[in-house]
């Protein structure tokens, strides 16, 4: 999955928390964010904290998706409120590979050759 795929998919499914979403999809959105962030930063504070609130259900809802990809609930996101151990579990859950058959929550995101190819 490219940069910009992985983008329109993220906006696309702007709060949808079913399903499941590759790893890919989930680390090039946060880059998107961190990069974008950045560039909001020169603009202002105010400015950052509405793109914060604009983006908050996008990035909401593909951290969903990637727990959905190893077979953990949504649920796990309420983890990250947990001071210093919280986001680093759920660093290590978004950084493990996806679960490549079907789990509770869907079968595995394809890659898009092997969309392109069945259409």
């Amino acid at each position: 999955m490219s940069f910009f795929e992985a983008i329109r998919i993220c906006f696309s499914k702007y709060a949808d928390f079913t399903g499941r979403a590759p790893r890919s999809e989930y680390w090039w959105f946060l880059l998107f964010v961190f990069l974008l962030s950045l560039v909001v930063a020169l603009l202002g504070p105010i400015r950052v904290f509405i793109f914060h609130v604009a983006v908050l259900l996008p990035q909401l809802a593909v951290g969903a998706r990637r727990l959905h990809d190893t077979d953990r609930s949504a649920w796990w996101l309420l983890l990250g409120l947990v001071p210093f151990i919280g986001p680093i579990v759920l660093i290590v859950w978004f950084c493990q590979k996806s679960d490549p058959v079907i789990n509770s929550y869907g079968p595995p995101p394809l890659p898009q050759e092997a969309l392109a190819a069945k259409a």
